[in-house]
């Protein structure tokens, strides 16, 4: 099976399995879940060609056995990104930007987790770059851990199997084995979109706020300086 690769051919989903096989797929979605070098790596599109691989029967083995090993991967990347969290603490938002590291990405995994509180650790999952920073975020903030603990495990088993599931179920149908490029980049699109839909409302609500405060110079309280002004200059 020949599949495109959407970036370095070295982080094709295809190449990465063909190369490294499970072992590989269960370091990098420990990677991806939680170390902070693990944000660039491909785990939506892994995982799906991970399922449909076991179900053509090109990767040697059960899909019960890949699925209980992914989410395990999954989980334990988080509860390592956790408890980085909890050892660096806030220094964490003060390291400068490098070409792995950029503070924005914090910011936004942060933002995440303040708007869905525990249940960031499920959502976050599904949403490339922040799933990597969501549970060192996690842990900066000092969540309870045993919540941490049943959040992490719901999301990891939800995401690491049912991505998994679903490439193996549409690896069934001969149009998507046919046109596996096609997937992996409507899986890639899907992934993005709601990182595309925060940045839209971000923008957005920048722009209210600067046309709120733009308008404040003229507005109702703009009446009381003038004439305080006014009441200074007759005196």
């Amino acid at each position: 099976m020949n599949t495109l690769a959407l970036g370095p051919s070295w982080l094709d989903p295809d190449y990465l399995i063909n190369t490294f096989g499970l072992p590989g797929v269960l370091l990098i979605v420990f990677a991806e879940s939680g170390l902070l070098i693990g944000f660039f790596l491909p785990g939506d599109s892994l995982l799906f060609t991970t399922g449909l691989l076991v179900t053509t029967g090109q990767l040697k083995s059960p899909l019960w056995l890949v699925c209980v090993l992914v989410a395990l991967a999954a989980i334990i990347g988080d509860q390592v990104g956790y408890l980085f969290g909890r050892k660096v603490g806030p220094s964490l938002f003060k390291r400068p930007d490098s070409r792995l590291f950029k503070q924005e990405n914090v910011e936004k995994a942060h933002e995440f987790f303040e708007k869905y509180g525990p249940k960031s650790l499920i959502l976050a999952r599904f949403v490339p770059i922040v799933r990597t920073f969501t549970p060192i975020i996690a842990g900066v903030s000092r969540m309870n851990y045993r919540s941490f603990i049943t959040f992490n495990i719901i999301g990891g088993v939800l995401w690491g199997v049912g991505v998994t599931l679903l490439g193996a179920a549409l690896g069934k149908i001969d149009f998507v084995h046919e046109n596996i490029e096609a997937m992996l980049i409507l899986i890639v699109l899907i992934s993005v979109v709601p990182i595309a839909i925060e940045f839209l409302r971000a923008r957005s609500k920048s722009k209210k706020e600067a046309a709120a405060g733009g308008g404040e110079g003229h507005g109702p309280s703009a009446g009381p300086a003038s004439g305080q002004r006014g009441r200074h200059a007759k005196r």
